[in-house]
C-alpha cells in the first residue's frame, strides 16, 4: 500500500471514531429568585 492511501484510511478511521464517541452534554442549573424578600425581625413594632 502507499503511504498516502495508509494515512487517509488512518485520517477516515479517526474521523469514525470521533463521531461515534458519546458526547458530554452541558449541563446548567439556574437558582430561582426569590419573588420577594422576606421582612427583617427588628425586635419591636412599629
Amino acid at each position: 500500500m502507499s503511504k498516502s492511501l495508509k494515512l487517509l484510511t488512518l485520517a477516515g478511521l479517526v474521523a469514525a471514531a470521533a463521531a461515534c464517541a458519546p458526547k458530554q452534554e452541558e449541563v446548567i442549573i439556574v437558582e430561582p429568585e426569590p419573588i420577594s424578600t422576606e421582612p427583617t425581625y427588628t425586635g419591636k413594632y412599629k
